[in-house]
């Protein structure tokens, strides 16, 4: 087996709250990631910001950083643009013949300068949420697989339901459960290697896109856990989450909400509903196309300090869904799987 690749991660002025990918690569990806950038934290470590996260050095820039493969950019601003700060970086990275691997919806690979440098350094620029030619139509096959198939759904979006997808996933195989992960975002795509950027495909084909890896997938595990996106009640989102809703045509459905969170992200204006009136609203809209049940929550407390707290406000989460509820990151999930799954 090949030593991982060595990379890069871009998070300027955003790390951790705001650089999600990035947090998420560090977390979860089989890279060896040898330096954050981040021009605001320089010789500071990524530890010293997120308890959970590897020991990794944050350097002001790519002409700071150590050697590596690829520079991978660590930020999806809403809108997924680039944002002309990091242009230097890019071309410093290029110029050193790394790779650039990009979650934007602004692809490097279609910027001139960008392209140009590619070619005479022989890099590789991999835009993961560009999606492949032949996503169509969904069929409505999705319940033919023989997996049980699992989707997280959110109360808003950035409440952790990629991490609370990874968690799960590790946490059913620990009991022994055969469990599959199905990526639908560019954080996801780039841990797993694979999958459809959902939110980047035609609208038409949105739930095409799920159920062709539902139909890749579903008969080589037991469960598949689907990556869920955005939030039924999102002012801009709520098209993408309910194309994987009925794309997935899942059997079972695990609500994430961010314990502190009253509105929607960077929507302010916009208050979330109450956490039980999620309930109706996710299962009423996945019946017509498969019945599917909140059988479980999982609850982001990472913005709670005292771990009594936070267990506090988990079982008040369970409670207002009336089901199970964990913080899989800071609690064992294990316990969720013995419950639910």
């Amino acid at each position: 087996m090949s030593d991982p690749q060595r990379v890069v991660v871009l998070a300027h002025e955003k790390f951790p709250d705001r650089a999600k990918t990035a947090t998420g690569v560090l977390k979860y990806a089989d890279y060896d990631v040898v330096a954050v950038l981040d021009r605001d934290k320089p010789g500071t470590s990524t530890a010293d910001h997120r308890r959970d996260l590897p020991d990794i050095p944050i350097v002001s820039s790519m002409a700071d950083a150590p050697e590596a493969d690829a520079l991978l950019i660590g930020i999806a601003p809403i809108g997924g643009g680039f944002d002309e700060t990091w242009r230097e970086d890019v071309r410093t990275a290029l110029e050193s013949g790394c790779d650039i691997i990009a979650g934007l919806h602004y692809f490097l690979t279609d910027d001139p300068e960008f392209s140009a440098l590619a070619a005479e350094h022989g890099c590789d620029i991999n835009d993961v949420r560009k999606p492949h030619d032949d996503i169509g139509v969904a069929q409505g096959k999705s319940a033919d697989v023989d997996a049980e198939v699992v989707l997280t759904v959110g109360t808003d979006c950035s409440v952790g339901k990629m991490t609370a997808t990874l968690e799960l996933v590790e946490a059913a195989r620990e009991q022994g459960i055969d469990a599959g992960f199905i990526p639908t975002g560019q954080t996801g795509i780039m841990i797993a290697g694979w999958g459809n950027p959902v939110d980047r495909v035609v609208s038409d084909f949105t739930a095409g896109s799920v159920e062709e890896m539902i139909l890749e997938k579903g008969d080589e595990y037991d469960v598949l856990f689907v990556e869920g996106q955005g939030s039924i009640v999102h002012p801009a989102y709520s098209a993408v989450t309910c194309g994987i809703l009925h794309g997935a045509m899942a059997d079972k459905l695990v609500l994430c909400h961010e314990s502190t969170r009253d509105a929607i992200h960077g929507y302010e204006e916009f208050s979330l509903p109450s956490l039980s009136e999620y309930v109706s609203l996710y299962e009423n809209l996945a019946a017509p196309v498969h019945e599917a049940d909140i059988v479980a929550g999982a609850l982001n407390t990472s913005n709670v300090d005292d771990d009594d707290e936070a267990a506090a406000a988990v079982e008040a989460f369970g409670d207002d869904i009336g089901a199970p509820a964990i913080d899989p990151v800071r609690f064992d999930a294990t316990e969720l799987i013995d419950e639910v799954f």
